[in-house]
Order: C-alpha cells, then structure tokens, then sequence
C-alpha cells in the first residue's frame, strides 16, 4: 500500500486511495475523493451506494431517468501496478476511457525510452515507486476521458467507489 501512496503523492492526487479494485477482470486501485455536499444529500434523502449495475439501465428508459443519483465521489485516477514498462499499455488500454491511468513501476525499474515515448503518445502515465521514500513521476497521465464521453460503466464504478469510501471509519465520522 506504501508503493501505491507514494505514487499518488508523485501524481499529486490528493484523495483516498482504495486498494484492489476489480472490474471486469482488471485489477488496479482507485484515487477518489468524496463530494462532501451530495454525500450530505444523499444521506439525508436515504440514497445510499446503487451497486447493482442492471440498476443503471434506467438510464436508457425516460420515464425512469429523473431517479439517477448525483456521483458523489470525484474519480482522481487510477493506479495499476506492473513489474515492467512493456506491460503498462495493456495494463491501463480500457482503463484510460473512466480517469487518468498510471502503471506504478518498481523503484529502480529500467525501462526504455522509447517505451516511454509510446506511453506518453498514448496517456499512460508512469511512476517508480518503491516501500520506502518518495516516487519518481516519469511520464504524466493524460485525462483522456473527455474523448470517450460518459458511460453506464464509468458511472456503476462511482457508486462501487463511494460504497468502498464509506467503509473507511475516518470518511464516515466525519460525513
């Protein structure tokens, strides 16, 4: 968990980092920081966490598509750890269409430029991040989400998200 703090830092997401999230078959950890305003809201009216996601097909049926929620978390990015740069596309490909996406590296990892290069043109951001001291940024993620649009997906992620933040005591004490 260290690594992965250390790389958001490096990133400068400042939110909360929820660890192993798995979705459709991808494996990575998720920078997300709650809307304290629709939390309250939502809490109030009794709106908790939707995590079914056929629940989401109200979207697509009018007469029900005044009942969707406000997302009440903003998804920073996500953080998928690789053993090595070669891997880092296939690691972040589908991942890149819901928030910035950064493969979390080894410290100490050698890796080539061009691989870089390659990562860049495409968004892949690239951090070493080791146990102990600071990260190294490498190459910046990309918000490339604009170029995608929003998604039922996207979307159904938010609410797992936000069931995941109100689980962590120091988030529910203080909501």
């Amino acid at each position: 968990m260290q690594q992965l703090q250390h790389a958001a830092r490096a990133l400068g997401w400042d939110g909360q980092l929820i660890q192993d999230v798995e979705v459709l078959g991808a494996r990575f950890a998720a920078v997300a920081r709650i809307r304290r305003d629709v939390h309250e809201w939502r809490s109030l009216h009794g709106w908790g966490p939707e995590l079914n996601p056929a629940w989401f097909r109200s979207w697509s049926e009018p007469c029900t598509h005044d009942q969707v929620p406000v997302a009440a978390v903003d998804l920073l990015g996500l953080l998928v750890p690789v053993s090595r740069a070669r891997h880092a596309l296939r690691a972040c490909g589908t991942l890149l269409t819901l928030a910035p996406c950064a493969v979390v590296l080894p410290q100490g990892s050698k890796y080539k430029p061009l691989r870089m290069l390659e990562l860049d043109y495409y968004g892949v951001g690239v951090v070493n991040a080791g146990f102990e001291g600071p990260a190294e940024l490498v190459v910046t993620p990309e918000d490339r989400t604009a170029e995608f649009g929003s998604s039922m997906f996207g979307r159904w992620l938010l609410e797992v998200l936000y069931s995941r933040l109100l689980e962590l005591p120091q988030l529910t004490e203080n909501a």
